[in-house]
């Protein structure tokens, strides 16, 4: 049986820079994600390696179990999973939509536990593997005004804790990516353009977030730059109610004072 990396949200960001290092290691691939043509001019780029791609919106959760059935089907074994899909949505949880939060939901957390659950059955059998869930340094604090996206991202480090914990004595590796602000589509696609978030922070490209990852695989918590580390460190001796104005602060919109 083959082995392989399997990438959701592959098509960008640091989905796409990852499947870019792991190409450029000569490891065979499956990438998932909603543009097929960005996934088929990656395939394109890399003629001597086994890509495979698939056009998947992972928000639907039937898509987890339509993703396993094929590469069970095609006796792929995934030997690395990234489950690097997510979403945010920016606003007042009174203003914001029901809908795309619950299609957050079942992006940021049903369809990544489901994969997890699929995928580690067949490296348990083979005592093998690596996992790498792409989490966010918003993952240790609360977000008033992204408060489902920041509470989905504590949900995949508390639940990545306990597996990589669950799994020590095994040859499998659990990580935790938790980058700060990275340039990707996440502005757009989380309504952030009104929010001062990405003017306050050092943002990072998903090419040093991607470099940093590659370095570090196999650590339980990855967490790029030293800026971002301080931050997740300062939250343990922050009072909630202090830390939570901060965030609010440097969320706030545009057009606020």
């Amino acid at each position: 049986m083959n082995k392989y990396v399997l990438i959701t949200g592959a098509s960008s960001g640091i989905g796409q820079e990852l499947a870019k290092k792991y190409a450029e290691k000569g490891n065979n691939l499956i990438l998932v994600a909603r543009r097929i043509n960005i996934l088929e001019q990656f395939k394109n780029n890399y003629p001597d390696i086994d890509i495979h791609i698939l056009q998947k919106d992972l928000s639907n959760v039937e898509s987890s179990n339509e993703i396993y059935k094929y590469t069970e089907e095609n006796n792929l074994f995934v030997v690395t999973l990234i489950n690097n899909a997510g979403v945010g949505l920016f606003g007042n949880f009174i203003e914001t939509d029901l809908e795309r939060e619950i299609s957050m939901i079942n992006l940021n957390i049903v369809s990544l536990v489901s994969l997890t659950k699929l995928y580690l059955k067949n490296m348990k059998n083979k005592n093998e593997g690596q996992i790498l869930n792409v989490s966010s340094v918003a993952s240790f604090m609360p977000g008033p005004k992204m408060s489902v996206y920041y509470a989905t991202k504590a949900f995949v480090t508390s639940f990545s804790n306990a597996l990589y914990h669950e799994l020590k004595d095994s040859n499998i590796k659990v990580s935790i990516l938790a980058p700060g602000a990275t340039s990707t589509g996440f502005v757009k696609s989380s309504n952030l353009e009104n929010s001062k978030l990405f003017d306050n922070m050092r943002v990072q490209t998903p090419e040093l977030v991607a470099d940093y990852t590659m370095r570090n695989m196999g650590k339980r918590l990855i967490i790029p730059g030293i800026l971002n580390r301080l931050s997740v460190f300062s939250t343990r001796f922050t009072p909630t109610k202090l830390l939570m104005y901060f965030v609010e602060k440097i969320q706030q919109r545009k057009d606020e004072k």
